[in-house]
C-alpha cells in the first residue's frame, strides 16, 4: 500500500513539474503596440490588433495587399509605426491613401517587405560578410541597405533616408516583423 501511494506521489509530482516545465517554455508573446504578437498568427492578423500601426493597417487595406500579407509568404516586414508616418510631410498620407494614388501607395508598402523569412541575426551575419553593409531587393524591386548603427539595425533607402529597428524578431506564421521608426521611400 505504502509503494502505490509512493508512486502515485511521484507520478503526480512528475505530472505537475511537466506541465510548470511545458508552460515554461513556452515563450511570452512580443508585445507591440500595446497588443501580444502570436507567432501562430500571420502578419495582418497581429497588425491589426498594435495601436502603433493604424496608419499602416489603413494603408495595407488602402493599397489591396491584405490578402498578399495574409498569404503564405515567408515576408519579411519592415513595419514603420504611426509616428513614423507622422515624420512624413503633412499631406503625404492623406495624399498617398487616395484611390488614385493605389500604385503609388503600394510601392511605397512593397519597398517595407524581403521576400524570405530574415532575423535580425540573419541580417547582422550579412552586414558582417558584406564589411559592415548588406543590400537587399525589396518586393518593390528596389534595394535597401542595411548597416549597424551601434547595437542597431539601421537600414537605408534609396533616397538616403535612414530608419532604424526598434523591435525586431516579431515572429508570424507567415514571416517576420522589425518594427522601425521611419518610412522608408523608394
Amino acid at each position: 500500500m505504502k509503494k502505490t501511494i509512493f508512486a502515485s506521489i511521484l507520478l503526480a509530482t512528475a505530472s505537475v513539474a511537466g506541465v510548470a516545465t511545458a508552460a515554461m517554455a513556452m515563450p511570452a508573446p512580443v508585445t507591440v503596440g500595446g497588443a501580444p504578437m502570436y507567432a501562430n498568427k500571420n502578419i495582418i492578423q497581429n497588425a491589426v490588433n498594435s495601436k502603433d500601426h493604424t496608419t499602416l493597417v489603413a494603408a495595407v487595406k488602402a493599397a489591396g495587399l491584405v490578402e498578399t500579407l495574409s498569404g503564405p509568404g515567408p515576408f519579411t516586414v519592415f513595419a514603420p509605426t504611426n509616428a513614423a508616418f507622422a515624420k512624413l510631410p503633412a499631406a503625404t498620407v492623406p495624399t498617398l491613401l487616395k484611390p488614385e494614388n493605389k500604385g503609388q501607395l503600394t510601392s511605397v508598402l512593397t519597398y517595407h517587405v524581403l521576400p524570405g523569412k530574415l532575423s535580425a541575426t540573419a541580417l547582422r551575419a550579412k552586414i558582417k560578410a558584406g564589411n559592415g553593409r548588406a543590400m537587399f531587393k525589396t518586393v518593390q524591386g528596389e534595394e535597401l541597405t542595411f548597416t549597424m548603427a551601434g547595437r542597431r539595425l539601421q537600414i537605408t533607402d534609396s533616397k538616403g533616408g535612414t530608419s532604424t529597428i526598434t523591435i525586431a524578431d516579431v515572429n508570424q506564421s507567415n514571416g517576420v516583423i522589425h518594427v522601425v521608426d521611419a518610412v522608408l521611400l523608394p
